[in-house]
């Protein structure tokens, strides 16, 4: 069967979306940074600079060693500050019961002062000893924020101060955190994939055991199986039956079959066709459904629709079942369709299983067929004969005759050989080997079928197996599951 070929859109690989994906949100973030640091820069400008309604005018009261001993009193600031002791009266009424930083207040013109009191002064008050401090409109006067040139004052702490954090300085110190989590996320993520590998792989080897298991334990139950179904046999025989040579048209070659519950399955030659109520599938496959069978080999009946041609090309077809679909439904492969070899690689052991179940299902249908096993030039895995077929020591290759062209199999020209005999090959032939191989198996050799589980060359068929069990076969484009 021709694999169809064709070309595919290129699509940009979905890591560079995803590497540009956080380079762009970089920026963003970058750039959302940059306006909070703006923000939070203008607010602490702002603070820096209170406004003119918050600033009242203040004296604080000096140490009396600082004055020459001489103690303040209210009407020597408001001779100073004020150019008139009458006033004095004023700045008691502005820090009546106002709290000073030890505990202490002013309640009458006879209080004497404490050096380091801050007293409000009217608004007109001017001179050297006059400062500038901020209304905190608590019960303590004020907190001095002194002009330029002058004494700072010290502030007033009759309670617990109260820390504010702006809203531009916190949007920004939440940005710088998101920031930086992402930047980490972005230098690290080749490290983070490289370690999510590792520990996916680590954790699937701890599982393959179990799996191997149960793959294992599923190959046997399908050899269980081929043991003793015999309806499918019977059902694939009286498929083929279909495309034998008629009055009008001649065989057809079926090269593999499927059998399920709801009908059947035929690989063909790409170039035949066939009539209703066989349904074109694809270039090689056709499907009829089981209600459509056309009654060949079906219980009571002995004529059926195949004329004697038919019936001697159905004796001449050897179908074997060489593992199931990924339905788990039997395919069976004409072994008559192979022109000589066929050669198994892959897995060793998986290979071996493939072969081993080729001869029993021959035991099945064609008991006592000669078989003769050679050993290749590698250390293969031994291989058992069954008892329904009839090992030889050695067979006697005749003289050779000249070819018999065929119509081709699926891919390639090939003729229909009957199975008189096996040729097993346990591993790669070597040169006496490969010699035996060709003189019984190839053209003009004697007509019997090889059977390698390792490397061949001239090989017409070549399968292709894995370690999980597998067998792939390139000219009816199918995996199978191999028996064990």
């Amino acid at each position: 069967m021709s694999n169809g070929t064709g070309t595919r859109p290129e699509h940009r690989p979905a890591t560079d979306r995803a590497h540009r994906l956080p380079r762009t949100l970089l920026h963003t973030l970058a750039a959302l940074l940059a306006a909070c640091l703006m923000a939070l820069g203008g607010a602490a400008a702002a603070s820096a600079a209170p406004a003119a309604d918050d600033l009242i005018k203040v004296f604080v009261v000096p140490d009396p060693a600082q004055t020459g001993g001489q103690l303040a009193t209210l009407q020597s600031i408001a001779t100073s500050t004020l150019g008139d002791a009458s006033r004095a009266g004023e700045i008691l009424a502005v820090n009546r019961g106002q709290a000073q930083k030890d505990g202490g207040a002013l309640n009458s013109a006879d209080d004497q002062l404490h050096p380091g009191w801050i007293l409000r002064l009217p608004q007109d008050a001017s001179g050297p000893d006059v400062q500038l401090a901020r209304d905190t409109g608590s019960q303590n006067s004020a907190s001095a924020a002194p002009s330029s040139g002058q004494q700072s004052a010290a502030p007033s702490t009759g309670q617990s101060a109260a820390f504010t954090f702006p809203l531009a300085a916190a949007v920004a110190v939440l940005g710088a955190i998101l920031l930086a989590l992402i930047t980490a996320g972005i230098v690290g993520r080749r490290k983070v994939r490289t370690a999510y590998g590792a520990v996916r792989r680590a954790v699937w080897r701890l599982g393959e055991p179990m799996r191997r298991s149960r793959r294992l334990a599923l190959r046997r139950a399908t050899g269980r199986r081929f043991a003793t179904d015999a309806e499918s046999v019977r059902r694939a025989y009286g498929a083929l039956g279909e495309f034998g040579p008629g009055r009008q048209q001649p065989e057809r070659p079926v090269h593999a079959l499927r059998v399920d519950g709801s009908g059947v399955t035929v690989w063909l030659t790409a170039s035949d066709t066939v009539d209703a109520p066989w349904t074109n599938i694809d270039s090689t496959r056709w499907r009829r459904p089981a209600a459509a069978a056309a009654g060949w080999l079906t219980p009571g009946n002995d004529s059926g629709p195949a004329s004697q041609s038919a019936q001697d090309s159905i004796a001449a077809a050897c179908l074997v079942r060489a593992g199931t679909d990924a339905d788990g439904e039997p395919v069976f492969v004409d072994l008559s369709r192979l022109d000589g070899v066929l050669t198994v690689s892959g897995d060793q052991a998986v290979a071996r299983d493939v072969v081993q179940n080729l001869l029993a299902e021959i035991a099945r249908t064609r008991p006592d067929t000669p078989v003769t096993v050679l050993r290749g030039a590698d250390s293969a895995l031994p291989l058992t004969v069954p008892t329904e077929l009839r090992e030889l020591p050695r067979v006697d290759a005749p003289a050779p005759v000249a070819p018999v062209a065929g119509r081709g199999t699926v891919r390639a020209g090939a003729s229909r050989r009957t199975v008189r005999g096996l040729v097993v090959v346990a591993g790669t032939p070597g040169a006496r080997e490969a010699a035996e191989l060709a003189a019984l198996c190839g053209p003009g050799g004697a007509g019997w079928t090889g059977l390698v589980y390792g490397e061949a060359n001239g090989a017409h068929w070549r399968w292709h197996t894995d370690a999980d069990g597998h067998v792939d076969i390139p000219v009816l484009d199918v995996r199978l599951t191999v028996p064990a």
